[in-house]
This record gives structure tokens, C-alpha cells and sequence, in this order.
């Protein structure tokens, strides 16, 4: 991806992101919080932060979503890390996210990684049984309950 393009993908995922965080019960004040501290790691002064690599997903010469790869949030040695993807609402369920998915694994390959993890938040179910279905585990899971009264 061009530097615009990653400027507008990083203007428009900020706010996603933020929504993100609240439909999976954090105020909106922790959320924001969380979105800055995290955009001013991965986008220092606006910019991709090193290691950080921004592509478009194109069938032929048309282009059907994003990927971002880089380095794993943690730095661990020889992991690389799916920070976003998406296929477009609209071309969902052809096969792209699969495809997309599978180069980023042999792109990570090229880098140098070993392993290859993600994050993807509960309700998203869809996102899920594709990332299981190629053979991702969870290695980590949050659960939580809300009280009422």
C-alpha cells in the first residue's frame, strides 16, 4: 500500500477499532485509550511504525480487501503477526480471506517467522472458523459475563 493509503486506512481503523473494543464491554473511555496508546505504537508520528508491512488484497488488477503483517506485539522472537484483515463486505464468502491468509503465512515465511498468530475477538464467529479451519489454535482466551442488577 501507498503512504496515502495507509494514512487513510489508519484515519478509518482507529474509530473501527475503537467500536471493536466497546462491543466487547469496555467503555468508551477505555477504548479510546487503548485505540491512542496503540496507534502511537503502530503509527508513530502517523506513520507505520518499522517492520510493519500494509498491503492491498487484489483479484487480477482488482482490489477486494487489506492485510497488515509485522512484527508480533510482544516481539517474540520469530513470530510475525496479522494485525487487520479484510476482504470487502460485499465480495465475503468467494474465498479471498482464505487466499489472504495463506500468503500472509508465506510471507511471514519469507521474513524469517516461524509462527504466524492474530488476534480476533470473540463475536466474531465468521473470522473464527476461517482461522480454525486453516489450522490456527487459540492460545489465549478472555471470557466474561455480564451481571445484571
Amino acid at each position: 500500500m501507498t503512504d496515502a493509503e495507509i494514512s487513510a486506512f489508519n484515519e478509518r481503523e482507529q474509530a473501527h477499532y475503537v467500536g471493536d473494543r466497546i462491543a466487547t464491554g469496555e467503555t468508551p473511555e477505555t477504548a479510546q485509550e487503548h485505540a491512542d496508546r496503540d496507534w502511537e505504537r503502530f503509527f508513530p508520528g502517523g506513520k507505520a511504525a518499522g517492520g510493519h508491512r500494509f498491503y492491498r488484497v487484489l483479484d487480477g488488477a482488482d482490489p477486494v480487501g487489506l492485510l497488515w503483517l509485522g512484527p508480533s506485539p510482544d516481539n517474540k522472537s520469530g513470530t510475525d503477526w496479522i494485525y487487520y484483515i479484510e476482504v470487502d463486505e460485499t465480495l465475503r464468502g468467494r474465498g479471498y480471506g482464505r487466499g489472504a491468509m495463506l500468503l500472509a503465512e508465506q510471507e511471514a515465511r519469507q521474513q524469517g517467522a516461524t509462527e504466524l498468530g492474530l488476534n480476533v475477538f470473540g463475536p466474531n464467529k465468521v473470522a473464527r472458523q476461517l482461522y480454525e479451519s486453516i489450522g490456527y489454535e487459540a492460545t489465549a482466551i478472555n471470557m466474561a459475563k455480564r451481571l445484571s442488577g
